[in-house]
């Protein structure tokens, strides 16, 4: 049975790493990012035959199930979708404004909800179950200094993926997160000189 893996967020950072790591253990990857540059690039640094570049926005509920589609009928499976790809915006209280809330929001969290959408129709398409994994952050389990929307957007990936792992268990889907600490990626070095 073909392993197949789709990433978002998958040109850089935490992401680069998942499908790197996944792709040792026999995974092909789909990687799924809103640079088209750097997601070449990391099919270039992977496998240019065990990984396939697609670009979508994550905040576009279309724009994913097209991507997600597009791997699919590359490698012709799905087994997993981690749903990485997010942003960090340093948000002291008094500083946040309605667009960036509503940019963390719709990235962060949409970007959870449709790829796990989108990975689930692809599950009942093919006729079986697979894992969806969504990024937390120990942002979201204890809160950190002037990170209120950001913090706030991990706090409700972690309800989604509960309320989703207790939705999807009877069709043999897995739905769990995983929450990283501080890791040197670019978005981290932005953090740490706005803070």
């Amino acid at each position: 049975m073909t392993k197949v893996a789709i990433v978002t967020g998958a040109g850089q950072g935490i992401g680069l790493a998942i499908a790197k790591r996944l792709h040792s253990d026999g995974f092909k990857i789909g990687i799924l990012d809103y640079n088209k540059e750097t997601a070449d690039k990391a099919v270039a640094e992977i496998s240019s035959t065990d990984a396939f570049a697609v670009v979508a926005d994550v905040s576009k509920r279309e724009e994913v199930a097209k991507a997600v589609e597009e791997v699919v009928d590359h490698f012709g499976d799905l087994t997993v979708m981690v749903n990485n790809a997010g942003i960090a915006p340093t948000t002291p209280l008094d500083t946040i404004t309605e667009e960036t809330f509503q940019k963390a929001f719709a990235i962060n969290v949409g970007g959870v909800i449709w790829g796990a959408q989108a990975a689930h129709q692809q599950f009942k398409k093919l006729g079986h179950g697979g894992k969806i994994i969504n990024a937390a952050s120990q942002a979201g389990c204890v809160g950190n200094p002037n990170l209120t929307v950001y913090g706030g957007t991990k706090f409700a990936i972690r309800g989604i993926t509960q309320t989703l792992a207790k939705d999807l268990a009877e069709e043999g889907i897995t739905v769990t997160a995983f929450a990283p600490g501080i890791v040197k990626t670019p978005m981290m070095y932005d953090i740490a000189h706005e803070v």
